[in-house]
């Protein structure tokens, strides 16, 4: 199985990349910053590094430069995410050798995903351990990923009739007749 690392330093973003990369049949190990993701990078050896630039302790940009400086990761595909949307940063990020560079801003996790699917060349492939059948997600990835589209039921209608126009009724008013006899009782 293809082995992808997440380094973000923001638990609820790894979280929702995790779960969904999961889903498409990726092993996931994660790392809270750029300092934990070297060293995991080494006893783990991922397929992919999916990583943060702005982290704690080292930042994502010098541990992309020590991974491509370290003979047993230099050849890990990185793919940098990062909410600096600068042409600097960008070709700091592909020079120092980063597979791609995603700006968050401009990216929802379906892109994300496609990236990834792009970087490794599988194509989407790790879908069908996943359970996916025909592009669908099966029952078991919909409670993975509640997010995930449901299987088609029924066949999708060609050309819906179109809902019957339907006319305001005149609503009229009322006056109210005043107070009653018999104390407010009907006779």
């Amino acid at each position: 199985m293809t082995k992808i690392m997440l380094v973000e330093d923001d638990k609820s973003l790894r979280e929702i990349y995790s779960i969904r990369l999961v889903a498409e049949g990726y092993d996931i190990v994660s790392a809270n910053d750029g300092e934990e993701a070297l060293a995991l990078a080494v006893k783990e050896r991922p397929d992919l590094i999916l990583s943060d630039v702005m982290m704690p302790k080292i930042s994502g940009f010098d541990m992309l430069d020590i991974l491509r400086s370290t003979p047993e990761t230099k050849d890990i595909k990185v793919i940098m995410m990062t909410a600096l949307s600068s042409e600097d940063q960008r070709q700091r990020g592909e020079s120092l050798g980063a597979d791609r560079y995603l700006v968050k801003s401009q990216v929802g996790i379906e892109d994300v995903i496609n990236v990834v699917h792009e970087v490794l060349g599988d194509g989407g492939q790790q879908t069908k351990e996943a359970g996916m059948t025909n592009g669908t997600p099966s029952a078991a990835v919909q409670m993975m990923n509640p997010a995930a589209p449901a299987p088609a039921t029924q066949a999708p209608v060609a050309n819906p009739a179109p809902a019957p126009a339907t006319n305001p009724v005149p609503t009229t008013t009322v006056p109210n007749p005043g107070p009653q006899q018999n104390g407010g009782n009907p006779a």
